[in-house]
């Protein structure tokens, strides 16, 4: 399935259909949800016509297509423990290969980068997809360079100075107030060459901020321009990279945005609303995901993040505001 890529549509939305009536068949909380709508499978004939799923119900149910045996499981984070959504991977691989295969398409090789994580909140958690994510990233470097830094502020800047004196190249991959807090905690730098990947959100530690003040602030801080956002969450196997003013999915992932007022009603590119998602990555959960995020498409296949629909919980990775 992630042969499929949304810059050919015929072929994406071939692919995208023989999901849906796949995870239809043999995702039982995907068919009762349809159900509850009047979708039969037999009538949708189009991507528009295909149902999403609220991201909600990876908290109340085990989202599963087929077999109910799991090889992983990740969890979000969340207030309580009742309140956590739940991915069940049945086939570690196929996550694997998204990831790897998304992050290359942007960024070029994986083993090429030295990645130095810095994900509070996520390092202490058990069961973090960013944290397995940036694992199996930081695992292709061909010199076994790179590290995840929890407290670890100071060597974590003696790390950058070193690799970026050896002419390497150095991503800095980290959530967002933690980004904040270490550059204040050691001062500004200098640091042109230094790429920034930036989770998004302050989850609760500091006032949100508008994405291109953040990304100000941190040319400010660590004097380098080369900086980027991720778009993720739990519930996905694939990700969307913001660069040069715009996040781009993975070719397998599309995006709609559905009407506020009507969430079975698709707007067309240029019109804001809730954003939802199709990632064929998905392939033993549910691949149609509508989110709790507001966005708007500024094309057939690019988007740019908003917001959070009212009394949404935040969550996921960047949150970031537009």
């Amino acid at each position: 399935m992630l042969s499929a890529t949304s810059s050919n549509p015929s072929d994406f939305e071939h692919c995208a259909l023989e999901v849906f009536k796949f995870q239809y068949q043999h995702n039982e909380i995907y068919q009762s949800y349809c159900m509850l709508i009047g979708k039969n499978w037999k009538e949708v004939n189009t991507v528009k016509e295909i149902p999403f799923l609220p991201i909600s119900f990876f908290k109340t149910h085990k989202v599963v297509s087929g077999s109910n045996g799991h090889k992983l499981c990740f969890e979000s984070s969340g207030t309580t423990k009742t309140n956590t959504s739940k991915h069940f991977i049945l086939n570690p691989s196929t996550y694997e290969s998204s990831l790897l295969n998304g992050f290359e398409r942007v960024f070029g090789p994986a083993q090429d980068w030295v990645i130095l994580a810095l994900l509070p909140g996520y390092l202490e958690r058990k069961n973090a997809s960013l944290v397995y994510m940036v694992n199996q990233l930081i695992s292709k470097n061909k010199s076994g360079e790179g590290a995840f830094y929890l407290n670890e502020i100071d060597r974590l800047f003696e790390d950058i100075n070193s690799y970026l004196s050896q002419e390497k190249k150095v991503l800095l991959w980290g959530v967002t107030h933690a980004l904040l807090e270490a550059s204040e905690k050691l001062g500004k730098q200098s640091w042109n060459n230094l790429h920034i990947m930036e989770t998004g959100g302050m989850k609760g530690k500091r006032k949100e901020i508008i994405r291109p003040e953040l990304h100000q602030l941190l040319h400010k801080h660590y004097g380098t321009t080369h900086i980027f956002s991720e778009y993720g969450m739990t519930e996905l196997l694939s990700q969307a990279y913001f660069t040069d003013g715009v996040f781009t999915p993975a070719p397998w992932m599309g995006i709609q945005i559905r009407d506020i007022r009507d969430p079975f009603s698709v707007l067309s590119p240029g019109k804001s609303g809730a954003i939802n998602v199709i990632d064929l990555a998905n392939i033993d959960s549910c691949s149609f995901i509508a989110t709790d995020d507001i966005g708007v498409k500024t094309n057939a296949t690019q988007f740019n993040v908003l917001g959070r629909l009212d009394n949404s919980e935040a969550r996921g990775c960047n949150l970031m505001l537009a």
